[in-house]
């Protein structure tokens, strides 16, 4: 949607600029820092509707300041890794990040998933689908809220996609491929341990017991599925 603010942090300036200027063709309202505390600051300031962040920053660094962002809101985050930097991806993904794009990497790629992020974030703005009700789990993708066992649980944008595309299917298995292409909406075959996060992250919010989960199973050797817990 036009006009959405993107605020895009990277202490190389060449970065920024092709990221700027490839978003702000597309319409977006952008704003940049160069480091975490130029981002904190631009963040106290103004709250964008979506974050692009590198994790390898001066000073205050992007886990850092991933971490403050999921402490005060769900504000959408994409990060931006370098190539080989896996531990510290797995480790932006367990902090709330939505999506990850890995240096270098095509603009293009970059705005596509930005656009992904954003239309999932407002998917429920101007219409009203009813809610989704499997068992003790209501989803409501108008207002993005959802409850477990009359339980408000606060979700990510991703988590609450996930979450509601499980729950639209009951009981039918999907591998973690699949749910990169429904749910993430990648048309090539990359790194599934994002799904693999996410569900972790899911369980530890909607599980009584997240190490024996009743809702989010694992069907091993396949993949994932949701099963309703009657109340």
């Amino acid at each position: 949607m036009a006009g959405e603010r993107v605020l895009v942090v990277d202490d190389e300036p060449t970065v920024r600029e092709v990221v700027q200027h490839y978003l702000e063709r597309e319409g977006y309202d952008v704003r940049v820092a160069e480091d975490g505390h130029g981002a904190l600051a631009a963040l106290a300031a103004d709250t964008p509707d979506l974050i692009v962040l590198d994790l390898m920053l001066p000073g205050v660094d992007g886990l850092d300041v991933c971490r403050q962002v999921r402490a005060e809101g769900a504000t959408p985050i994409i990060m931006l890794t370098a190539k080989g930097h896996e531990t510290d991806r797995i480790v932006g993904l367990e902090l709330g990040a939505d999506d990850y794009v890995v240096k270098p990497f095509s603009p293009r790629e970059l705005v596509a998933r930005v656009r992904s992020v954003l239309r999932r974030s407002a998917s429920g703005e101007g219409q009203r689908p009813a809610p989704l009700r499997a068992g003790d789990v209501v989803v409501d993708p108008a207002t993005r809220e959802v409850t477990v066992a009359g339980r408000p649980v606060s979700l990510t944008v991703r988590e609450f996609d996930l979450l509601a595309f499980l729950v639209h299917h009951p009981r039918q298995v999907f591998t973690r491929s699949q749910l990169l292409r429904q749910v993430w909406e990648y048309t090539w075959l990359g790194d599934t341990s994002t799904v693999t996060v996410h569900m972790r992250r899911l369980r530890a919010k909607v599980e009584d017991d997240p190490s024996n989960p009743l809702r989010l199973q694992t069907v091993y050797g396949v993949g994932y599925r949701f099963v309703p817990v009657e109340p």
